[in-house]
């Protein structure tokens, strides 16, 4: 039976997985080519923002040429943030440090989710997909078992087309599962290295700030 005959003669479980695998692939892919994209630009963005705030003549210059060059915007959300001074309410209480190191940690919680986005799909299809093709495997064979007890005799006619579309489904799942946990684990490790720098920038920043005057 050739793949077309498979998938023109599957029931309603068969079907349901094999648009789940498609799903499932689809979106890790958008994933993976989106995210790579975007840290690509991100991984360039911040290198060179960094570099020019810490050139720039004031606060508000720097400010300004981050604001072009991030594009992503990861660094302009802390200077931003580092520049509002809480009045009113409790975030005003304490010490000048205290309020820059609450206002930068929100800040930077926000540009960090930013970052992760995209990585729980990822981790979910990796962890899922080869469950989901096993669905398929095992509803194939136990059609193949149903086909050899209708029949009264074993017949490889009868068993082949569900073995066969069982088999696709391992191999689906297995297919749709390995790049998305490669893809997580290689985007990881570049989202790891923005957030150290993010986090290295925040501590900078804040040390700057309390040398001046609020």
């Amino acid at each position: 039976m050739s793949a077309l005959d498979l998938l023109m003669h599957r029931d309603t479980v068969s079907s349901v997985v094999a648009f789940l695998l498609l799903a499932m692939s689809v979106g890790s892919w958008v994933v993976l080519l989106w995210k790579g994209w975007l840290l690509q630009r991100a991984t360039r963005d911040v290198g060179r923002s960094t570099q020019a705030f810490w050139q720039a003549a004031t606060y508000e210059d720097g400010l300004t040429v981050v604001k072009a060059m991030d594009r992503e915007l990861l660094l302009t959300p802390l200077i931003e943030a580092a520049q509002v001074t809480p009045t009113g309410n409790l975030a005003a209480a304490g010490e000048r440090s205290q309020q820059l190191t609450r206002v930068l940690r929100d800040a930077l919680h926000g540009v960090l989710h930013k970052l992760q986005a995209g990585q729980v799909l990822l981790a979910t299809v990796g962890s899922t997909a080869p469950f989901v093709g096993l669905l398929g495997t095992v509803w194939g064979i136990y059609h193949a078992l149903l086909g050899i007890a209708g029949a009264g005799q074993v017949s490889i006619e009868k068993i082949s087309g569900p073995v066969g579309e069982s088999l696709i489904m391992t191999a689906a799942g297995l297919a749709v599962a390995i790049p998305a946990v490669l893809g997580y684990n290689i985007l990881g490790r570049f989202i790891g290295r923005i957030e150290a720098d993010l986090e290295g920038f925040a501590r900078d920043l804040r040390e700057l700030l309390l040398t001046q005057k609020p």
